[in-house]
């Protein structure tokens, strides 16, 4: 029988056992949801960011005005959420409905 040396794991989501190369390999390339701005261009890490709305930012006692740039944005693991630093403000995360891509 071919592959039968192979090692298998339980997949908990499918509720069944597979092959560990084929779980490896679907592992290594998760389905990335795209990531768009408030004007549905797709945002990418590294890109720059301008804000759409004034944006009082909890904790800090700021607000960020309207036209704001943001430079260097993180995607995260939200597709709704951007990690990103601002010079008065460190660990920023904003909401995608907020910004355009420039």
């Amino acid at each position: 029988m071919a592959g039968s040396d192979e090692d298998y794991v339980y997949d908990e989501a499918l509720g069944e056992w597979r092959p560990a190369s084929e779980v490896a390999a679907a592992a290594a390339a998760p389905a990335a949801a795209e990531v768009h701005d408030a004007a549905g261009n797709v945002l990418a890490d590294g890109d720059s960011v301008t804000l759409v709305k004034d944006l009082k930012v909890k904790g800090a006692n700021q607000t960020l005005k309207q036209g704001t740039v943001i430079r260097s944005i993180r995607l995260t693991d939200d597709p709704e959420e951007i990690d990103c630093r601002h010079e008065t403000i460190k660990g920023l995360v904003l909401r995608t409905e907020f910004v355009r891509k420039r």
